[in-house]
């Protein structure tokens, strides 16, 4: 199963880039049985440009997840800590086998959907 993802496009790109190992979510999808992620780069590209497998999921207390991850964050700690504040615990997405499109995707066009807040299973 593949999940939709909303991502800003300057992580986008550090993850096609193979700088960004890990993507951040303050929640996390239930199924357990997600394997791949499909890359939807928010305003102002506003395409689908690729998609990765997930190699595994962390949650964690933030200081410890911030330590496990900082290395391939594509984030500054200031920034990590802002997004998840008022959260105690984090996901961080292991990224694997990354793949960019050569013909970005329209969500409307291609997918009939909506850009997600935050995910979308995709059958």
């Amino acid at each position: 199963m593949k999940v939709l993802l909303s991502i800003k496009p300057e992580f986008a790109d550090m993850i096609f880039a193979g700088t960004k190992l890990f993507e951040f979510r303050r929640a996390i999808f239930k199924n357990t049985g997600v394997k791949k992620v499909v890359v939807y780069a928010s305003s102002p590209i506003q395409k689908v440009i690729g998609e990765f497998e997930i190699d595994f999921i962390l949650k964690n207390k933030l200081d410890e997840l911030w330590n496990e991850t900082q290395e391939f964050s594509g984030i500054t700690k200031e920034y990590f800590f802002q997004y998840f504040s008022n959260k105690e615990e984090g996901f961080a997405i292991k990224i694997k086998n990354q793949k960019k499109y050569r013909r970005p995707k329209s969500l409307k066009e291609d997918y009939n959907l909506l850009p997600p807040q935050s995910f979308l299973y995709l059958s």
